[in-house]
């Protein structure tokens, strides 16, 4: 019985998981879309992981407050700059990383 279970739990994710992703393609991919609509839909992701990174650039602590010491803000503005000017994912990850090592043997 327990495996019953099971096999309608990830079922059921998968139905939870599949379904949204599948209205807007079936429904969207015959019409075309207005230029702003779809360049406002190209800056989602960019919002998205703003929001995640941002307030742990910017705030620590217990309650949380604003503190622009963090070595996460430091080693973030360089990498982000970095990646401005060469537009390289690969480079950016190893500039980054690389601050972060750099900035934690010197804390």
């Amino acid at each position: 019985m327990i495996h019953s279970e099971y096999l309608i739990l990830v079922v059921g994710m998968g139905l939870v998981t599949y379904i949204p992703r599948w209205f807007p393609i079936f429904f969207l991919s015959r019409r075309q879309l207005p230029q702003w609509f779809s360049e406002w839909l190209d800056l989602i992701p960019v919002a998205i992981l703003s929001a995640l990174v941002f307030p742990e650039l910017v705030t620590g602590g217990n309650p949380r407050h604003l503190d622009f010491s963090q070595p996460q803000l430091w080693v973030a503005l360089p990498t982000f700059l970095f990646a401005l000017k060469t537009k390289s994912l690969g480079g950016t990850v190893v500039v980054g990383m690389l601050l972060f090592w750099i900035v934690g043997k010197l804390l």
